[in-house]
């Protein structure tokens, strides 16, 4: 059901039972499949596509071009997959001219009001994003990361999976998975214990992770000696080792405990 007072460009590809509500604007190279309800007042510019059974709350702006200056605000484009809920006054926009060219969201996200993704970020899957909170361009997040309410994320930051952001957090650096972080700047706290409990993770993996964040991110040894001292627990936890990986592959270096 589309409101009569909607605007719809004539190029738009809208599946039949996909709901619009009053005043929202579709604009053209938009496809939405479809399962997606839209409020009133949503608009929605191209190249973007939506995948199935998404909502977008009213005065969301979906598509814009990239606020990056000097950037041609006509190309990139927006992809955005299955069951995300996208609250009211969020805003993304699509992938700027000199990198991607893509911003990319996954499944089953929730970003609540007044969030922001800008261009070329990459969204994985469950990921909240609490009220008011901001990533710059060209920022990866993996799935299951929760940023708290105002947390502000700076361009090419990586987030890791499992991950936790205190309220107000600003983060300048790549988190690694299954961190909490907080502050401003932010600071490393330990693992994200709760939230891995409540994702159905044992207790020994639990505990191993514990383990790399003390001898990877709290202490202040070489990384080669922390490494191997953790090679037992990276051969039997593979999430030990994605952690290692994680760490070994950042190039803006990572959020440590502070002194």
């Amino acid at each position: 059901m589309i409101h009569p007072t909607a605007i719809i460009d004539p190029s738009a590809k809208i599946h039949e039972n996909v709901e619009i509500g009053p005043y929202t604007v579709i604009g053209a190279n938009i496809e939405i499949a479809e399962g997606n309800w839209i409020g009133s007042h949503v608009v929605i510019k191209g190249p973007t596509t939506i995948g199935r059974d998404n909502k977008i709350f009213q005065f969301a702006s979906i598509g814009e071009c990239t606020q990056a200056l000097g950037e041609d605000t006509i190309k990139g484009i927006l992809e955005i997959g299955d069951r995300n809920i996208i609250r009211e006054y969020a805003t993304i926009n699509r992938g700027s001219e000199t990198h991607r060219g893509i911003t990319t969201i996954g499944n089953d996200n929730l970003l609540m009001a007044y969030t922001h993704v800008a261009h070329d970020c990459i969204l994985s899957d469950h990921i909240i994003f609490s009220n008011g909170a901001s990533v710059a361009g060209h920022v990866e997040i993996g799935e299951y990361a929760v940023l708290g309410g105002f947390t502000l994320v700076h361009q090419f930051v990586r987030i890791g999976s499992h991950s936790f952001s205190g309220m107000g957090t600003a983060i300048n650096r790549d988190v690694p998975p299954y961190t909490t972080v907080s502050g401003n700047h932010a600071s490393a706290y330990g693992i994200n214990k709760e939230g891995l409990k409540r994702r159905g993770f044992s207790q020994d993996t639990i505990r191993a992770l514990h383990r790399a964040f003390m001898e990877l991110v709290k202490s202040h040894k070489k990384r080669e000696d922390a490494i191997a001292k953790l090679k037992p627990l990276i051969e039997l936890h593979p999430e030990v080792a994605g952690f290692v990986d994680f760490i070994e592959s950042s190039e803006r270096g990572i959020v440590r405990v502070s002194k």
